[in-house]
């Protein structure tokens, strides 16, 4: 007889594979973001797990995939804290170690109210990534029965593509969450890598080109450039609005979001989205119906301060999914 698992502990279904990097994230919280050369007396301030790819791999970790983690970490309290939280969500690690690097770092501003938020992060010992760091964690079995594979750009553009090219050698799903954004447009190859890519609104039309989308009509003709330049399928993130799937056959999909509280801080929203997208993709969901998974994590996230600590479990989404 197989024991269950204890109530905040998931069945493991999807693996997801997770490129990226770890950073400690500093996070002060103001009535509103300072202006340049100005000082404000924050409300709060703490130190918190983030990154992007940690926040991801612990956010599909949590809600019931198995979530393995390629990343570089250096050698001091920020790779103490990086271990701490995957060991913590069952995160597997293939974390290679810098000698020189410190671990990522990043300086949060969150506006409280409304929970907008300002980032700024040094990916430290991640920028040490490159294509043979991916192809050494390969080896080690990092994308070994994956059904998907997630990425973004804090970490080097080469570690990602080579990233997803294995990840389609493998037979996994791949994924680009193209945040930051980068200032020069993608190259078509790499999109053409992209099975989906998990935009927001401002990604999506910085990628496309086009001025920036307010409304959904604008986030689908983004979505519909990325599309026509080698992309499989585009899901285009609108906050309050929920997302727009975008698929590889033309349809377009309208997801609404789904709403747990007033929104506190949005800074792990993103993440929480794409890990949701990931895991539903990886169990085999379609993807409108991981989507709506991923809203859900999402809605939740943003009713908590911080970006790791704000993810939401596999029994929260479930609960929030059957509620209308």
């Amino acid at each position: 007889m197989t024991a269950s698992p204890p109530p905040d502990r998931p069945v493991r279904k999807g693996v997801v594979t997770v490129l990226g990097i770890f950073a400690m994230d500093a996070v002060c919280r103001a009535p509103r973001l300072p202006r340049p050369g100005e000082t404000l007396l924050a409300e709060g301030f703490a130190l918190h797990p983030g990154g992007k790819g940690s926040n991801q791999a612990v956010g599909a970790a949590r809600l019931g995939g198995e979530a393995r983690l390629i990343t570089r970490i250096g050698r001091d309290a920020g790779a103490e804290m990086a271990r701490a939280t995957w060991a913590e969500a069952e995160v597997i690690p293939f974390a290679s170690v810098s000698d020189t690097a410190p671990t990522g770092a990043a300086v949060v501003f969150v506006q409280t109210g409304s929970g907008e938020n300002a980032i700024a992060v040094h990916p430290g010992a991640a920028m040490e990534l490159d294509a043979r760091a991916v192809e050494h964690a390969a080896r080690d079995g990092a994308f070994a029965g994956a059904g998907a594979f997630l990425t973004q750009l804090e970490q080097p553009l080469e570690a990602a593509r080579r990233g997803l090219e294995l990840a389609r050698e493998a037979g996994a799903t791949a994924i680009l969450n193209p945040a930051p954004a980068p200032a020069a447009p993608l190259p078509d190859d790499l999109l053409a890598l992209c099975d989906w890519m998990t935009p927001n609104q401002t990604e999506a039309a910085t990628l496309a080109g086009l001025p920036a989308a307010g409304s959904i009509a604008e986030a689908a003709e983004a979505a519909r450039v990325l599309r026509a330049r080698g992309a499989g399928g585009v899901v285009v993130t609108l906050g309050a609005q929920g997302a727009l799937v975008c698929g590889p056959d033309g349809s377009e999909i309208h997801v609404p979001a789904l709403s747990q509280g007033p929104a506190v801080d949005t800074t792990g929203a993103g993440d929480a989205f794409a890990a949701g997208f990931a895991v539903g993709l990886a169990e085999g969901a379609s993807p409108a119906e991981a989507a709506r998974f991923a809203c859900a994590a999402a809605g939740i996230s943003v009713t908590r301060h911080g970006a790791t600590s704000a993810l939401a479990s596999r029994a929260e989404v479930e609960a929030r999914l059957a509620r209308p």
